[in-house]
């Protein structure tokens, strides 16, 4: 699937840390429209918080980006379930026309006076299933690559609802998140699709780390074990 190089933000989402309705622990994954303009820096948006800085936010998941399409899919195979609606799921920005099977790693992005770059898949959590209230939606999500992927900010700026998400520059050894997700979903890949995941432009540094561990022990276990 092509990706136009001009793609229109349609929600810019910010929120605080706060506890799960139902659950005692906190999140910031319910967040709310961002009014005007916001400053965008290399951590992520002022103005947007997260509970667990271990495993959200920093340098290599400053800004998340959620395709608005999926919620329709999700609402289908789980009608139960709540906040399946542009920056339901934590999200901070919602467009149409952008999803796994065109966006790759390392892709390269103008919005505002900002630059940014992806870096990562999302991997849910346990918080999905809450903020949703039902069970097996973070699965499925899982299980069919439907998370959306985080950047990283290479110049800092300012971005705002309704501007332009511009398509600048694509490594020649892109990989789109697609691919990614059908790789590392296969029990035992092949170790040059590991690979070459792992050695694409623009990849987090943790994830490429994994894969190569992932690669290591699939030579000295499978591919290396004699017969």
């Amino acid at each position: 699937m092509a990706l136009n190089s001009r793609i229109t933000v349609d929600g810019l989402f910010v929120g605080q840390v706060r506890q799960l309705a139902g659950d005692s622990r906190s999140s910031a994954i319910a967040k709310t429209p961002a009014s005007g303009r916001c400053q965008l820096l290399r951590d992520g948006l002022v103005g947007d918080a997260q509970a667990d800085r271990r495993v959200h936010g920093g340098a290599g998941k400053a800004l998340h980006q959620y395709p608005a399409e999926h919620y329709a899919r999700l609402a289908a195979m789980f009608p139960e379930a709540q906040h399946l609606c542009p920056g339901g799921l934590g999200e901070n920005l919602s467009t149409r026309g952008m999803t796994e099977e065109n966006v790759c790693i390392g892709d390269e992005f103008r919005i505002g006076t900002a630059r940014i770059q992806v870096s990562q898949p999302r991997t849910p959590c346990w918080k999905v299933d809450t903020r949703t209230a039902c069970e097996g939606v973070a699965l499925y999500i899982g299980e069919h690559g439907l998370a959306g992927w985080y950047f990283r900010v290479l110049e800092e700026g300012e971005l705002k609802a309704g501007e332009t998400l511009e398509h600048v520059e694509r490594p020649a050894d892109a990989v789109s998140l697609a691919e990614f997700w059908r790789v590392i979903r296969t029990q035992r890949p092949p170790i040059d699709a590991l690979c070459r995941l792992a050695y694409a432009s623009g990849l987090d540094e943790q994830w490429a780390a994994k894969l190569l561990q992932r690669v290591e022990w699939l030579r000295n276990n499978v591919h290396g074990a004699p017969a």
